[in-house]
């Protein structure tokens, strides 16, 4: 659920009509603010917003640009720009040695797990699936938008499975992992 709400800025922007994209992009600033309020109030700290934190970031700017002109050619390109950006925030994550999802998952994790190599390891591995998945997810998204059909079904569906493949993914490999680990 929580990677759910980490994207949800995310897919409210993919679900608005991309005539609407300067309320889509307003929309979705309006969500990436709601839920970091919402996840600090709970006691989430930084390193498990960063996502969220650049979702805000990217948003202002776009509902920015998208109000100060509707037609502006950054429309066409909209939806691979914002899975660009994913996998730049969360390629970032990973240059600079903070996964993001290592804070994510500190937050159902005890905190004796949190400095063993292996659980580093693992949220290196998914946050490296997740960065792969938002790259791919954007080149394919220019090419649509290239050909014309950058806000059309098949648009909307590389979309959906830019998030449904590594959420899986994220499923599958922690419960192999856990299975695989030593019990106590």
């Amino acid at each position: 659920m929580s990677y759910l709400r980490t994207f949800l800025p995310w897919i409210i922007f993919a679900v608005v009509p991309a005539s609407q994209w300067q309320w889509a992009a307003l929309a979705g600033l309006a969500a990436a603010v709601a839920v970091i309020a919402q996840q600090r109030r709970a006691g989430a700290g930084w390193d498990a917003l960063i996502i969220e934190a650049g979702s805000a970031l990217y948003f202002a700017v776009l509902a920015a640009i998208a109000f100060a002109d509707p037609h502006s050619g950054v429309r066409t390109y909209s939806a691979a720009l914002s899975s660009a950006v994913l996998a730049v925030i969360a390629g970032g994550s990973l240059l600079i040695g903070r996964p993001f999802t290592l804070g994510i998952a500190k937050r159902t994790t005890p905190q004796e797990f949190w400095t063993l190599k292996p659980f580093i390891r693992v949220n290196t591995v998914i946050t490296a699936v997740w960065t792969a998945a938002f790259a791919v997810t954007a080149a394919v998204l220019a090419a649509l938008a290239h050909g014309g059909s950058g806000h059309s079904t098949a648009s909307l569906i590389v979309q959906v499975a830019g998030f449904v493949v590594p959420m899986v993914f994220t499923v599958r490999y922690v419960a192999a992992v856990r299975a695989r680990a030593p019990q106590h």
